[in-house]
């Protein structure tokens, strides 16, 4: 993904990159994004044979939510809402462009679901 500005809680992030459907970073800062879940992408310890049954394991789906992620997040300023560290350490986050909420996004078009 090519450089570009996000505002995030009054500052500006000029290091974006799209870990997978969920999860992004801004420099150093992991951040996963509130109340979806995305497909795995290969590689997640989530689908190893004894956690497969729980995860969603889907690595075609899970490119395609990447990718569209990454997409969404090109149309303009990101803005990042805060809401505290989720249970790995990561920033959970509301994330969106132009008004317009990621994880939402994704759920639309089938790539994400909700997750409470």
């Amino acid at each position: 993904m090519s450089l570009f500005s996000i505002l995030a809680a009054g500052a500006l992030c000029s290091s974006l990159s799209v870990h997978d459907g969920d999860s992004i970073r801004c420099g150093g800062e992991r951040i996963r994004i509130a109340n979806i879940d995305a497909p795995e992408l290969p590689g997640s310890p989530r689908c190893s044979e004894e956690r497969r049954a729980k995860a969603w394991c889907d690595y075609a789906v899970g490119y395609q939510a990447r990718d569209a992620l990454q997409a969404f997040l090109k149309r303009g300023p990101v803005i990042i809402e805060r809401m505290g560290p989720d249970k790995c350490g990561r920033t959970l986050a509301r994330v969106s462009v132009n008004g317009e909420d990621a994880g939402a996004y994704l759920v639309g078009l089938g790539l994400a679901r909700w997750y409470r």
